[in-house]
């Protein structure tokens, strides 16, 4: 899969890059790197446009200096970046999130994540609201799906957590192999793992269903989600921002699924239904 990188140099650096990031989002960037001087963009290269800064109003401020370095890449190697920038995560002061070459803490759940090329580390928003939604969930002996895997870290999780038996599928193959060497590092042995997508899920049935994708796909593929759902099963969404939440709703609605619970970080949202 081809990427085509952006290097934004922002003065001063915040908020600017805070604002920068999200209107990025909006425009179909999917990945992010924070380093000292800004931020890098990532985006693969069929969603790319050529007019795709146009609409970014932050570069047209005369509040910030952001300048920006464009390249085209074969595959972004998320390893090295992560490295490069990459301190153990805390949530809610119960789970740790580290790579392998950090020291074990003593939070109650340990992860271990290398992400290779594969996206979701926890340091992102979404992934990070989704681990704080698995924490409210009880998961012992449950079905779950988790529906463009990444890194496989909220499958993982989930096993952690006491689930039975979890599918965990992404479309990239990278994060396919990915997610293979993550459930190694955990030692988990009840997740079975696929590439594809959504047209995977023929005759499978679910009692949560977790869905940290984007906003389009989620849109087009949640009626196949509230017909995989057991009975009072869960599912969670998240890859989108606040202001989405009415289309995500509405969408929703269409099939009872009853939005039970929100939260929000830095304008990205994770909400929670139920059937």
């Amino acid at each position: 899969m081809i990427y085509i990188s952006y290097t934004f140099t922002v003065k001063p650096k915040e908020p600017a890059t805070e604002i920068l990031i999200a209107e990025l989002g909006y425009a179909g960037f999917e990945s992010f790197v924070e380093n000292e001087d800004g931020v890098i963009a990532y985006i693969q290269k069929e969603e790319h446009l050529i007019t795709i800064l146009d609409e970014i109003q932050i570069l047209q401020s005369d509040e910030f200096e952001i300048s920006y370095v464009k390249e085209e890449i074969a595959q972004v190697n998320w390893n090295s970046e992560w490295e490069k920038n990459f301190n153990p995560i805390q949530v809610d002061d119960l789970v740790s999130i580290r790579a392998p070459f950090h020291e074990k803490t003593n939070h109650k759940y340990d992860i271990i994540i290398e992400p290779k090329m594969s996206f979701g580390t926890g340091h992102h928003e979404t992934t990070h609201m989704m681990v704080q939604q698995l924490l409210t969930l009880n998961l012992k002996d449950k079905r779950v799906l988790d529906m463009g895997c990444g890194t496989g870290i909220l499958a993982i999780f989930s096993e952690i957590r006491g689930a039975k038996f979890i599918d965990a599928i992404d479309i990239d193959e990278w994060c396919y192999e990915n997610t293979f060497d993550n459930l190694e590092l955990n030692n988990c042995k009840k997740i079975d793992v696929y590439n594809g997508d959504a047209s995977l899920l023929i005759n499978k049935k679910y009692d949560l269903i977790i869905a940290n994708i984007n906003r389009n796909i989620l849109l087009n593929d949640i009626n196949i989600y509230a017909d995989c759902l057991n009975n009072k099963g869960v599912l969670l969404l998240s890859g989108f921002y606040e202001e989405d939440i009415p289309l995500i709703d509405t969408e929703a609605s269409k099939y009872q699924l009853k939005l039970d619970s929100i939260i929000e970080r830095n304008n990205w949202v994770a909400l929670k239904y139920s059937l």
